[in-house]
């Protein structure tokens, strides 16, 4: 080719849409993708659908946050209470203890009022969708499905630099869970363990924060102390649901929920709780 090939660019506004919704015979599924300004509305716009479209009878939900990378904390605080109304959300400790914050959930906040609740999250599963994984995990207002999340666990800051020069990100502080767990290099274990598919997963890029080189050390929270005793109000058929799908299990279309083997295991969870849940009204 001899000359260059002319184009006209227009720049837009691309709108991604962080929130999709369906729903999964009596059980509503949403999806967030990150945490951006549009997270809180979209997930309380996804509650309202859903329950209009299951006229008022939805048994439970089914909440993704798989490969959720995270994003505004002020978002993931909000999208927690849409699911809790009360208790501790999350905590920041800083260098200073005037620098540190808590955020706690605010009466009546739970758009689905106490509906049984499956939350997924694996290792791309990252900051704030951690803040909210553990927010719900703590309050034993879901159950976890799937595998440890990512492990970032740090605050942020963005600083303006003299003369309009742009600015410069620094760490600042660290977060922490209800119960005082810092999610820094560790994550967030799921309840119930159960892996997207039956091969071991050989990952070549390092997969979470503790794979990273000189990453932030974990402390100040209460992971060196002794664990928590496991949770009792678990039901029975969490020992029965299977840590990788069967070998004749038909290979992963994102289109097609059916193959999704972490979704499925999680729809079975969430009916058996929401059966639990009205049996004991």
């Amino acid at each position: 080719m001899d000359k260059p090939i002319e184009v006209t660019l227009t720049r837009e506004i691309i709108h991604i849409q962080v929130v999709r919704s369906s729903l999964e015979g009596d059980i509503g599924y949403i999806r967030l993708s990150q945490f951006t300004e549009q997270s809180d509305a979209g997930i309380r716009d996804a509650i309202a659908k859903l329950d209009t479209e299951a006229h008022g009878h939805i048994r439970g939900f089914v909440f993704d946050l798989r490969n959720n990378p995270g994003g505004l904390l002020d978002q993931a605080v909000a999208v927690a209470n849409d699911f809790l109304d009360h208790g501790e959300i999350v905590s920041t400790r800083a260098r200073h203890p005037e620098d540190s914050q808590r955020w706690d959930a605010k009466a009546g906040g739970d758009l689905t009022h106490g509906a049984p609740l499956v939350v997924l999250i694996n290792a791309g599963s990252a900051s704030a969708s951690e803040i909210v994984a553990g927010a719900l995990q703590d309050n034993r207002r879901a159950v976890l499905l799937g595998t440890r999340s990512f492990g970032k666990g740090s605050v942020q800051t963005v600083i303006p630099l003299p003369g309009n020069n742009g600015a410069i990100r620094l760490t600042t502080a660290r977060y922490y869970t209800p119960s005082g767990r810092s999610i820094q290099g560790l994550g967030i274990t799921p309840d119930v363990e159960v892996h997207e598919s039956r091969e071991t997963d050989h990952v070549l890029l390092p997969e979470r924060e503790s794979d990273l080189n000189h990453i932030i050390t974990n402390e100040g929270g209460t992971n060196n102390a002794p664990p928590p005793p496991p949770r009792t109000d678990l039901p029975p058929i969490v020992k029965e649901i299977p840590q990788r799908p069967p070998a004749d299990w038909p290979k992963f279309d994102p289109a097609n929920p059916a193959t999704d083997f972490q979704l499925q295991q999680a729809l079975k969870l969430v009916r058996v709780m929401a059966a639990t849940s009205h049996a004991d009204r």
